[in-house]
């Protein structure tokens, strides 16, 4: 695989570090005074992924996407160019609105894969689009980008060691992409799959990485998260930020605000904007001594779905003109998180009035557990809990309950515990005598195996094309780090 082959996905990494922790400019959103009127607001997120397969000539690395067109007789890939389509559309549906006089706002989950994808294909059209969406000074402040794992892994089946490899990787194309500036504005971070790890130390260390990259915010599934006494989330609860609190084996604590996406995997609850018109039925309410707009936080997929090619564009362009243009007098607008988030900074609200939560499933631990916090006392509880409750699990929860990322896949799962390990015993030791390595191509040809190996979607369609697609880069990965290695020794 050729340099120009490769997505941008490292080389910059104390560059990226600096830019991603330096202090943002609140001056970028609005001004407290415009949501004294405002009871509640909406954030909707729209998520876009295609994978990368080894499935091109003579097996090179192609967008799902790239397949699709390639073969649009099998299944519903004669959807490929409406998928395209969903991709570029908001840089005429948000510009016309704000044309209009309507206030829309639209949060962006892209992974890396799929953006590769766009670049490998050729598709200046939806590039250019999202470079509208993300840099014209007019359009840009209503348009928030999250942050994301590059290739679309499960968190809480990816090694923690490549946590920081994947989020960085992410930040390196997408200021490649659309600059510096524009990745400075990206604060809030959409686990793929929406998938939280409960194990501790797993957790601990995924938002370890977050804010270490820059993240102050991360959007988590209502039904993955409790209070610490085990409770769920009190109705209201779900309306306000709350701070995800996260304890390590070792008993040290990390801690993330949360917007919580509420209960619902169907596309129709943004693709119709239900989020919209629940919170037209919501009031302010108090959070420590402030009292605050109700927030409906929700993410869906954008382009997955006749209900999100077909109806959404103009269920959005309606909730905004119902709304009406933009005023002081609207009791429900749209916000984006990070826009929220910078207003309740101005009322100067203690972190300490956030409600406090934590993964599902961990007060089972805390409360096996009498004294100080150790390895071998949080091992020891949760092997209890096993033997005990044999539905007790700690693969965390995502998006449905109703799919594992881990029963049956043994033949993906140790593929990439071995290439991290492989990877990681090979680098890491020489990252440390020389930084530079990263720009290496050799560094970044088995970073990009070990990336994609860990993408979610070789676990979700079953054995068969899919999991043989994993053993095909696994194997690709493996080659590349043993080469690499046979020419270290003989130089």
């Amino acid at each position: 695989m050729n340099n120009k082959d490769l997505p941008p996905i490292c080389g910059f990494e104390f560059e990226i570090n600096k830019l991603v922790n330096k202090e943002r400019d609140s001056r970028q959103f609005e001004k407290k005074s415009r949501l004294e009127n405002v009871n509640s607001a909406f954030a909707c997120a729209l998520h876009m992924h295609q994978p990368t397969i080894p499935a091109g000539n003579n097996g090179e690395l192609i967008s799902h996407l790239q397949y699709m067109f390639e073969h649009t007789s099998e299944g519903d890939n004669h959807n490929a160019e409406p998928f395209a389509q969903c991709y570029k559309r908001l840089a005429e549906i948000i510009p016309s609105l704000i044309d209009e006089g309507y206030d829309p706002k639209i949060m962006l989950d892209y992974s890396g894969n799929l953006l590769w994808g766009i670049e490998q294909m050729g598709r200046e059209d939806i590039l250019s689009s999202l470079k509208l969406l993300t840099c014209d000074c007019t359009v840009q402040p209503h348009v928030e980008w999250l942050g994301t794992f590059w290739s679309h892994a499960v968190a809480s089946s990816t090694p923690p060691s490549d946590f920081k490899l994947q989020i960085t990787a992410w930040q390196h194309h997408f200021s490649s992409l659309f600059g510096e500036d524009a990745l400075h504005r990206v604060k809030g971070f959409s686990l793929p799959e929406m998938h939280l790890p409960n194990q501790p130390d797993v957790l601990f260390q995924l938002i370890k990485a977050l804010k270490e990259c820059g993240y102050c915010w991360v959007m988590v599934q209502e039904h993955s998260v409790q209070n610490l006494d085990g409770s769920c989330l009190r109705d209201d609860q779900k309306y306000v930020p709350n701070m995800l609190k996260a304890q390590g084996s070792h008993g040290e604590t990390i801690s993330i605000l949360s917007l919580i996406k509420t209960q619902g995997s169907d596309t129709k609850l943004v693709g119709q904007m239900q989020p919209y018109y629940e919170a037209i039925g919501l009031k302010k309410q108090y959070l420590g001594q402030h009292i605050i707009p109700s927030l409906v936080s929700q993410i869906a997929d954008g382009e997955n779905g006749g209900v999100m090619m077909n109806e959404f564009p103009q269920a959005f362009i309606q909730a905004y003109k119902r709304i009406g243009p933009k005023t002081d007098k609207s009791p429900t607008i749209a916000m984006n998180g990070s826009e929220y988030l910078a207003f309740l900074e101005t009322l100067n609200i203690d972190e300490n009035s956030y409600p406090l939560i934590q993964a599902v499933g961990q007060d089972r631990i805390w409360k096996k557990i009498s004294g100080p916090i150790t390895p071998t006392l949080v091992k020891k509880a949760i092997n209890e809990l096993k033997e005990e409750d044999q539905s007790f699990s700690l693969s965390g929860a995502s998006w449905t309950n109703d799919l594992s990322w881990e029963d049956g896949y043994i033949n993906v799962l140790e593929p990439i515990s071995k290439l991290s390990s492989y990877f990681h015993e090979t680098f890491d030791h020489l990252l440390v005598q020389n930084p530079a390595l990263t720009k290496t191509h050799d560094y970044q040809e088995a970073l990009l195996y070990l990336l994609l190996l860990e993408t979610s979607c070789f676990r979700y369609w079953g054995q068969g094309k899919w999991t043989e697609y994993a053993k095909t880069i696994f194997r690709k990965g493996e080659e590349v780090i043993k080469n690499f290695e046979i020419s270290a020794q003989s130089s």
